[in-house]
């Protein structure tokens, strides 16, 4: 494993970093403009370093990397000739001989590295969960008799398994207390489903008090939920752009917005990740040139960012968008679906973070499935865009409303966070979480660990590379027990109330974290 404290990214600059005597960093931080963009709006505040590493790997580690997919691939092509002829029974999915003349309906390239590495790892994924998942959760233990095609359970559970790989931020989604009676009230109330969509007779008095508590928590004018946070994408930008309009999308952007955009008919360009340069060049050629062919202006133009990057790990660079977005005219739609609860002091997300007004952001989206432990997504901004939503988003028209008592628990988690409950527990947790950030990184760091993202990200990638690494390491951390995680924190950390979750234990849940490891988009 390679020294990190190589490299912090500022700009897109890569600075070197020496190490001082008091064991912190010193280093050429460049100030992102953050100040000076604050000021243009009025609304100074206190700058805060932009820091972000995206380490580059070893010499040594690129090359036995690639030298282990290499050996990996041609073996591949060695068990797939096998195959062919018969030598060696083929497992993966394949046509039937009576439909042989038939176009293809599984390509054979597309399942090559399914079949020939994935498969030989399988094991360490998609292992079944048989408890809430908080900070540790129980496991059902399973075995596999054909290389990881296919797996029997031994009726085994696994207990206390550290999680590590959760978007449950602030440990909302954990097992059932008294604070979770509304819920269970609301779930015997109005039942498990509306079965009518939001134009029909799917709007409940539940849900107009979940959008009235989400346009407060956002301090804007009005707000709508949807039922699923894919849908509230895919399906939302293209009630807002169409044909004649401009989308500028960041490369890193979720699956979501690419099909949304995709799905809209409007034309996309892509800007390199967080590349301010690359950005303002989309923004004034568009401006200048207008569309291909006619010449005549964009309709509208529509930059799409996420708040933080689920895979990366780094945080958007709203105060330098909001900049170009006021000079050229444009729109922007930011999807805060991991940064919305886990970030800024009381975790109102990448607004608060950088001390921005929320005017300053014209469409926000973000999901209840990660701070809030539920499901779905909501659309928010000004009263005139959430009514034209209402009328004329597919998802409104189309699907189910969201369930009552999912619902009743963003409401109860918001006014948690919000601290309406009467305590500041939720405040805590937020807290908690930056401090957990902060200090799980440092440590990674001072294991000799690449890992991406802001220093102020709870989404943490950690880069193995290798793929055999990958799977000695996952492999290695399972039967880790929960007493020796204990230990080793009781030690790390003397006196502390609420330790590091994801490495803690019950009942102080606050504050997991994703480790993307050796995965990268």
């Amino acid at each position: 494993m390679a020294n990190s404290g190589g490299g912090a990214v500022c700009n897109g600059n890569l600075h070197n970093h020496r190490k001082q005597s008091d064991g912190s960093q010193s280093g050429n931080y460049t100030e992102n403009g953050t100040v000076k963009e604050a000021q243009q709006n009025g609304k100074p505040h206190i700058y805060k370093p932009f820091v972000e590493f995206f380490e580059e790997a070893p010499l040594h580690v690129m090359v036995f990397t690639y030298l282990g997919y290499g050996i990996g691939t041609l073996f591949g092509y060695l068990r797939d000739f096998m195959r062919n002829w018969g030598i060696e029974k083929c497992n993966a999915a394949v046509e039937r001989e009576e439909q042989k003349d038939f176009v293809p309906l599984y390509q054979n390239f597309e399942n090559f590295y399914t079949r020939n590495l994935y498969m030989r790892i399988r094991d360490n994924w998609n292992r079944p969960v048989c408890s809430a998942p908080g900070s540790l959760f129980d496991m059902l233990e399973r075995v596999s008799d054909d290389y990881n095609w296919t797996f029997r359970y031994t009726g085994r559970i696994i207990k206390d398994v550290i999680n590590m790989g959760s978007y449950n931020f602030l440990g909302m989604a954990a097992r059932y207390d008294e604070s979770m009676r509304t819920v269970k009230e609301v779930l015997e109330a109005y039942g498990v489903g509306v079965a009518s969509t939001r134009h029909e007779m799917g709007t409940l008095d539940k849900h107009a008090e979940l959008e009235d508590l989400v346009a407060k928590f956002l301090n804007v004018e009005a707000a709508m939920v949807f039922g699923m946070g894919f849908a509230t994408n895919s399906m939302n930008i293209p009630a807002l752009v169409g044909k004649g309009c401009l989308i500028l999308s960041d490369e890193l952007n979720h699956a979501s917005l690419v099909l949304g955009a995709r799905l809209s008919g409007a034309t996309i360009r892509i800007f390199k990740h967080n590349n301010m340069q690359s950005l303002e060049k989309l923004l004034r050629d568009a401006v200048i040139y207008g569309q291909p062919r006619t010449r005549r202006a964009w309709k509208k133009i529509l930059i799409l960012v996420e708040g933080i990057y689920s895979m990366e790990g780094s945080i958007v660079r709203l105060p330098q968008i909001v900049a170009l977005k006021k000079k050229y005219k444009a729109y922007l739609y930011i999807d805060e679906a991991h940064s919305i609860g886990s970030v800024g002091p009381t975790g109102r997300g990448v607004v608060e973070f950088f001390g921005m007004d929320p005017r300053d952001v014209d469409v926000y989206m973000g999901t209840f499935t990660k701070s809030f432990g539920s499901s779905g997504g909501y659309i928010a901004g000004r009263k005139d865009l959430v009514d034209y939503l209402r009328i004329h988003s597919h998802s409104a028209a189309y699907a189910v409303s969201m369930s009552p008592p999912i619902a009743e628990q963003i409401i109860r988690s918001m006014k948690l966070i919000m601290g309406l409950d009467g305590t500041t527990q939720g405040l805590q947790r937020v807290q908690q979480l930056a401090k957990n950030t902060r200090y799980f990184r440092q440590r990674l760091n001072e294991m000799g660990f690449i890992i991406y993202g802001n220093e102020e990200s709870p989404v943490i990638p950690l880069l193995l590379y290798m793929p055999g690494k990958v799977a000695m390491v996952l492999c290695l951390l399972l039967p880790q027990g929960r007493t020796s995680a204990d230990e080793h924190l009781r030690t790390t950390l003397p006196g502390s109330a609420l330790p590091l979750t994801g490495l803690s234990w019950p009942p102080l849940e606050e504050g997991s974290f994703i480790l993307s490891v050796g995965k990268l988009r």
